[in-house]
């Protein structure tokens, strides 16, 4: 094997930056400060189940929103020089309605829930032109090291921010703030002036070639997205262990991307504090990070599937647990579990996935692969936020996570060695 170039390009760094540019949005807004703000400043009007199915409802819709204009969005970014405008009209989108997030007034909670909800849009549709300009900036034999690159920098940037966000919840004083309410603001606020300053460097640095093809009318592209959808999807049929993974997929990472949206929302709940919960998030994160990199050594060493079960395992023993806990020592535990299991997750199924389907059609099945996780997003948080407000209790919401653990560990299990 020839060895790579030693150093990635100006291109590939300036494209990674932009992983440590919107992953503050995911640390800081998405899992951190907006769940808990959300119910103690603008809806506390709301009561705790209200408030928790208005959240539920505004992550499920917008996952499923997502999730069916990828295939469309995934056209046009095929469709030659248009990434990049794409990329940058949904990260614009993102990044105001995030900073709007700093005006909007208490007790505004429909309000906070349309920009919040026009943030995760901003923020996973730029995701999908972010990553179709992956082939853009490196080398094939180089498109390891510079998606690691990405990862990394998003893991280091996000917890980087959040660090300094919580610092400022804890201790407003320090940064001329009169109130951890203000505090919260000016986070909401730091993560878009963040967004925006680390995405300069892939607006003035990636560029993209022409193609002829960039002409294409809307309805032509939108037409060759669904088709190409539904050629994926019968030619997958033939790989019969690819098609019970990407079902077993489909319920457990569910439930993995609840338990991340839902946490703090479940935790106001059952009358943990603010600061407890933010802090036991910053653990996660950090925690995160290096778990990951073992989970991966262990997976080489007994299998991809027993390393699926053993994590799908452990948070089956979360969702029990949780559904009992009432301390913030309790939440830490949590926390710090998720923390060792939840990258771990995400690798390794994209891994497994990867030794189950055919080298010569890798990119358009792991777009189907795509198209999957992007709308397994939206069952869970409705069906947790659904059940406690019809049933007043958080803990039998968080125990219908079961419906998705359970079937999804059984179906792991059910796929073939070899196609």
């Amino acid at each position: 094997m020839e060895p790579t170039s030693k150093k990635l390009n100006k291109s590939a760094w300036s494209w990674a930056l932009y992983d440590w540019a919107n992953s503050a949005f995911a640390t800081t807004v998405m899992a951190g400060f907006f769940p808990i703000f959300f119910k103690s400043y603008w809806a506390s009007d709301l009561s705790d189940a209200e408030s928790t199915f208005a959240i539920g409802s505004v992550n499920s819709l917008v996952g499923l929103l997502i999730a069916f204009s990828a295939p469309v969005l995934g056209a046009f970014a095929d469709a030659g020089d248009s990434k990049r405008k794409f990329l940058f009209s949904f990260a614009f989108l993102g990044i105001i309605t995030t900073g709007y997030l700093f005006f909007i007034p208490d007790s505004s909670w429909k309000l906070a829930v349309i920009f919040y909800g026009l943030g995760v849009i901003g923020f996973s549709g730029a995701n999908v032109f972010y990553d179709s300009l992956l082939v853009t900036v490196s080398k094939e034999e180089e498109r390891n090291r510079t998606s690691a690159l990405g990862f990394s920098l998003g893991y280091l940037g996000g917890g980087i921010l959040f660090l300094l966000n919580v610092i400022m919840f804890l201790y407003p004083n320090w940064f001329g703030l009169e109130s951890q309410i203000d505090a919260v603001l000016w986070s909401f606020m730091s993560v878009a002036l963040w967004w925006f300053i680390f995405s300069l460097p892939i607006y003035l640095n990636v560029k993209e070639p022409t193609q002829s093809s960039s002409g294409k009318s809307v309805n032509r592209i939108i037409t060759e997205a669904f088709s190409s959808l539904l050629n994926t999807a019968g030619s997958i049929k033939e790989y019969k262990s690819a098609v019970i993974f990407l079902l077993a997929y489909f319920l457990y990472m569910d439930g993995v991307d609840t338990i991340i949206r839902m946490a703090t929302s479940y935790g106001s709940d059952i009358g943990l504090s603010a600061t407890s919960m933010i802090q036991a998030l910053l653990l996660t994160q950090f925690v995160g990070f290096p778990a990951t990199l073992v989970f991966g050594y262990y997976a080489d060493k007994f299998g991809y599937k027993y390393s699926l079960s053993f994590a799908i395992i452990v948070y089956i023993f979360v969702v029990l647990f949780s559904s009992q806990m009432d301390t913030a020592l309790e939440f830490y535990v949590v926390a710090c579990v998720v923390g060792l299991v939840q990258g771990g997750v995400q690798a390794i199924s994209r891994s497994f996935f990867s030794t189950l389907i055919p080298t010569n059609k890798a990119a358009e099945f792991f777009g189907f692969y795509n198209f999957i996780g992007k709308s397994s997003v939206f069952i869970g948080p409705f069906m947790v936020s659904g059940i406690a407000l019809v049933t007043g209790s958080p803990s039998y919401g968080i125990l219908s996570l079961l419906i998705l653990f359970i079937p999804g560990l059984i179906l792991l299990w059910m796929v073939p060695d070899k196609n």
